[in-house]
């Protein structure tokens, strides 16, 4: 049973109007240099919550200086006051997980509990990397030849810029400010346009967790390519971490090579969902509600394209479509909500436009498949089964609840299918063979698999893709190196 959330108009608009509507630059919390403004919506709506500041190029460059300042200065700082800082801002978040979630669940849209447990994992990363502050080594070598030492060093990079998405507005800042402080680094962060408030909140957290002025920066702009770009060609960013689209990607990519800017990208997903035959068939439904409906639908790591093997396509698919019918749709803060809305009416149309040209070519819809009446940017959850091979949506991210589901006949033939895309960021896999699992997650072309569970990402695991899903990885014990650059240190000894 859903936990009863109450929360009234009062409480929206009481959450609203205590939430930061300027930008955040040089520790100060100050209007965009023309005075311009964004309306931030409630997708569930379609109406303006409120106006945020909309940054120029002018205040991007105030801001990048600002961190330019104040690197050397951070960067000296000791490790165990970056890690203190950290782990401040990792039990604020937990403090204020109430107003966090409901911030992000009107400015975004999921549901209430579901922003709630977005707090937690974002604050995870906060945690683990001021565990990881204090455990930057290096080495000590004598030469080969004998005649000289080798002293290696690890040191921050610098200067860096962060561009966030709207589907999860604070992991994915997190996720990168996490190690960048752990680090060293001062940042410019640039929020996705339609989720800044819940960044704003955390600029809040991190300035009373005590992040020096010029360190944290937050940028909200709508017209982000203006902002970021000069930024990007300016030579004082050292670093940059987009998670965003595929075409975004090789955009900045184009841009960071001009002064060979180091980059880490997140980029698009197009997850393949294997079921076996010897398949728990209750454990793998479960699992695909899991990849597949996290963030309705809204999450590059979403189940796409879910192959079940004939034997238990039937059983599977069914079971599948009972569970997703059984789904409530409405506002994210309502009780008993599962599914809240796509993030706008563009990316709404996206969805039905998919659904639609499957069932054009004769797909069979065994659940949803339309929008619901009423405002705001709503779409039913669908599962999907008999789509034809050139269907637009075995090639094109989803993004939404929609479930296509796919027969496969043999292990050889899922292997191939799953790897026909341009994208490899996550694969699932169900089978209780142990030998299948290994030899299969072998073979998918994917820097995750999630062999018999719906859920891959943790903050002390590598998250990131092959192909032309990124460059790089964030989280884990790996997640601080993109941070770090190596330094030799030679010393002649003769």
């Amino acid at each position: 049973m859903a936990e009863a959330q109450s929360i009234t108009a009062q409480h929206e608009s009481e959450a609203i109007s205590a939430t930061p509507k300027q930008l955040y630059i040089d520790g100060q919390w100050v209007d965009g240099e023309n005075g311009a403004t964004i309306d931030v919506i409630d997708p569930s709506t379609g109406r303006a919550l409120c106006q945020v500041a909309d940054a120029s190029v002018e205040d991007g460059w105030t801001a990048m200086r600002a961190a330019e300042r104040a690197q050397a200065d951070f960067a000296a700082m000791p490790p165990r006051q970056r890690s203190d800082i950290l782990m401040k801002a990792f039990r604020l978040m937990h403090e204020r997980v109430d107003d966090l979630g409901l911030v992000m669940t009107l400015e975004m849209g999921k549901p209430l509990a579901e922003a709630k447990g977005e707090v937690a994992y974002a604050a995870e990363f906060f945690r683990h990397f001021a565990e990881e502050a204090t455990r930057i080594d290096g080495g000590y070598q004598v030469s080969p030849t004998g005649g000289a030492r080798f002293l290696v060093t690890r040191q921050a990079v610098g200067p860096c810029l962060f561009i966030t998405p709207w589907n999860f507005p604070l992991a994915m800042g997190t996720r990168k400010l996490g190690p960048a402080l752990a680090a060293g680094c001062t940042s410019v962060l640039k929020p996705a346009a339609q989720t800044p408030l819940t960044m704003l909140k955390l600029a809040e957290i991190l300035h009373e967790a005590g992040v020096p002025a010029g360190v944290v920066n937050i940028l909200v702009t709508s017209t982000s390519g203006k902002v970021m770009e000069p930024l990007i060609r300016s030579g004082i960013a050292r670093k940059l971490s987009f998670t965003g689209s595929t075409g975004v990607g090789r955009r900045l990519l184009e841009q960071s090579a001009e002064r060979v800017l180091r980059t880490s990208m997140e980029l698009g997903g197009n997850a393949g969902f294997v079921v076996f035959d010897d398949a728990d068939v209750d454990k793998a439904v479960e699992g695909a509600m899991q990849a597949k409906m996290r963030n309705s639908g809204e999450a590059c790591t979403s189940a796409n394209r879910i192959f079940v093997h004939r034997d238990v396509v039937d059983e599977f698919s069914k079971k599948l479509a009972g569970r997703m019918g059984d789904l409530s749709v409405g506002r994210g803060v309502d009780d008993g909500v599962k599914v809240g809305p796509m993030i706008d009416e563009t990316q709404q149309n996206k969805v039905a436009e998919l659904v639609d040209d499957a069932v054009s070519g004769g797909a069979k819809v065994l659940t949803g498949g339309s929008k619901p009446e009423g405002d705001g940017y709503f779409y039913t959850p669908t599962v999907l089964t008999d789509i034809p091979e050139g269907a637009q949506m075995w090639t094109e991210e989803i993004f939404g609840p929609v479930a296509p589901v796919s027969v496969f006949d043999t292990e050889e033939e899922v292997i191939e299918r799953v790897n026909s895309t341009e994208y490899g960021l996550v694969n699932y896999v169900y089978t209780e063979s142990l030998r299948r699992g290994l030899r299969v997650s072998e073979a998918l072309e994917s820097g995750m698999v999630g062999l018999n569970q719906g859920v891959v990402s943790n903050p002390a695991a590598p998250f990131g893709g092959v192909k032309e899903s990124g460059l790089g990885r964030e989280g884990g014990p790996n997640g601080i190196d993109e941070f770090l650059e190596v330094k030799l240190i030679g010393i002649g000894m003769d």
